[in-house]
């Protein structure tokens, strides 16, 4: 809206003695109260952004407590540990180098140019939030990949590995897939891919599956735990030392995840078609989000609940987590686009691929302690090939405007163009994450820096690494105390 003292002045009347002086006095006044709604506008995204990176964040108290919870009581410091580095050295390396590969433009369809060490910031597309935000999506990435290795690995690699998924690898692909740039963004009106682009709103495939597979290969080179597989082949239960620590750990990820998913609309003040007004608008598309995230882990974790008891006779809290949290990374590609019925079937969908994929590893004796590879490798896909199938064609066009009547879900009449440039990112996401994260462990291994000995892995690692075990107990000789012998008194 705008004020013209042209206008405005005709019709003040013959009898005002200035009308130019008064309509510029009006006009001014107009242009400042319109002014303060902007700078209102930008206050409240940029204050949604921040909360929502503050959620983003806290996942990783979820996943330091998960990732606790799930391996023995031995090598908890270790664990721990490497998921306060994930943060620490994931914020330098994505400060230095991470926040410009993913979204420095303008640049090339494959990798940002600009924006290195947060140079030229704030700028009209991207303000100091937006690098918070990105920032908490990295280090989760690179705190996947942490569980999928945990209990054999040395600190070295967690530091090396951590420092390039979250500098180079990652960053490479959310360019691709979110920046305006990106040779399969939604968001690169100039080309898109297959004229509709790869709708992986949150990430199940761009955080997920990038952490997921990394987590893969780590765990494949390095091989499975001692004990883990007898000697005939069959696998032996390594149990975590708290279910305690695993359920805090979910929760915390569920309510970390209200940021992940609605969150990554960025902004919550804007009306859908110009039309202000009215009850509908980007805060309703928010809500929605989070609606879709909750039924689908809800489903999830009831599936695998009553799955897990068919086969194995016993209900298990810590799969009932997992199963959870697979539906999260499922639903986590098209939460903003899909109906509440349809993230049903995503998060049911989502525990069968679970359970599948762990019979596999078990199969072919792959060891990951969290099932982070099957989780989040696993379900991020089939979420990416779920979005392809149920996106609805008018909540595309509205989270995603510029392009009407752009391709949608297969079964909800979009076509198949959605669910080609969806394979494409599966296949893309494996090729790269291959290309990158498998010859950095394979030279880990080679030079003896990726797994422990088996001495330490025997004693583990708190004790032979980290100077100590994590639980203090008074009784415990190992600690230099012992329980003093208490003689007989005699009455007299």
């Amino acid at each position: 809206m705008s004020c013209s003292v042209d206008q405005l002045a005709p019709f003040l009347g013959p009898n005002t003695t200035d009308a130019v002086s008064a309509a510029t006095y009006i006009c001014n006044q107009f242009t400042g109260v319109s002014n303060k709604f902007i700078d209102t506008g930008y206050a409240i995204d940029s204050t949604y952004l921040l909360f929502s990176a503050y959620l983003v964040f806290s996942m990783q108290l979820g996943f330091a407590m998960l990732c606790a919870g799930s391996v023995r009581a031995k090598n908890t410091m270790n664990i721990m540990l490497t998921n306060v580095l994930d943060a620490a050295a994931g914020g330098l390396f994505y400060y230095l180098f991470g926040f410009a590969f993913a979204w420095g433009g303008p640049s090339n369809g494959f990798i940002g140019r600009h924006f290195f060490g947060l140079k030229n910031m704030p700028s009209e597309s991207f303000d100091y939030s937006n690098f918070l935000y990105q920032w908490a999506f990295a280090i989760a990435a690179a705190g996947i990949t942490s569980g999928s290795i945990a209990e054999r690995t040395q600190f070295v690699a967690y530091l090396i590995y951590s420092s390039f998924l979250t500098g180079f690898v990652y960053p490479v692909v959310s360019h691709w897939f979110w920046s305006p740039d990106g040779w399969a963004s939604p968001g690169n009106a100039s080309n898109l891919l297959f004229g509709s682009g790869v709708i992986d709103f949150a990430g199940s495939g761009v955080v997920h599956m990038v952490g997921g597979i990394a987590g893969f290969y780590g765990a494949l080179i390095e091989g499975p735990r001692i004990g883990r597989f007898d000697h005939t082949g069959r696998a032996v239960s390594l149990r975590g030392h708290s279910a305690s620590l695993v359920v805090l750990g979910t929760f915390l990820l569920w309510f970390g995840w209200y940021g992940f998913n609605p969150g990554s609309f960025n902004k919550i003040l804007l009306t859908y078609d110009g039309v202000s007004g009215g009850y509908y608008g980007q805060w309703s598309a928010v809500g929605r989000t989070a609606v879709t995230t909750t039924l689908a882990g809800c489903t999830a974790a009831l599936t695998t609940l009553f799955g897990k008891r068919i086969l194995s006779g016993h209900w298990n809290v810590t799969d009932v987590c997992n199963g959870l949290l697979g539906g999260f990374a499922a639903i986590t590609a098209g939460c903003s686009v899909v109906e509440p019925w349809a993230a049903i079937i995503c998060g049911f969908v989502a525990a069968l691929v679970l359970i599948g994929c762990n019979m596999l590893a078990e199969k072919f004796r792959y060891d990951d302690p969290l099932e982070a590879a099957q989780l989040h490798g696993g379900c991020g896909a089939w979420g990416i090939i779920f979005t392809a199938l149920f996106a609805k064609g008018s909540y595309v066009d509205q989270v995603y405007p510029g392009k009407p009547g752009r391709p949608h879900g297969l079964f909800m009449g979009g076509g198949g163009k959605l669910l080609g440039a969806h394979v494409i990112q599966i296949l893309v996401i494996f090729g790269w994450v291959t290309a990158t994260m498998g010859p950095l462990f394979y030279i880990l291994h080679k030079f003896k820096l990726l797994r422990i000995s088996s001495d330490d892995e025997m004693a583990g690692m708190d004790l032979t690494r980290h100077g100590g075990f994590a639980y203090y107990h008074e009784d415990d000789p190992k600690q230099g105390m012992q329980m003093r012998r208490i003689e007989p008194t005699i009455s007299s």
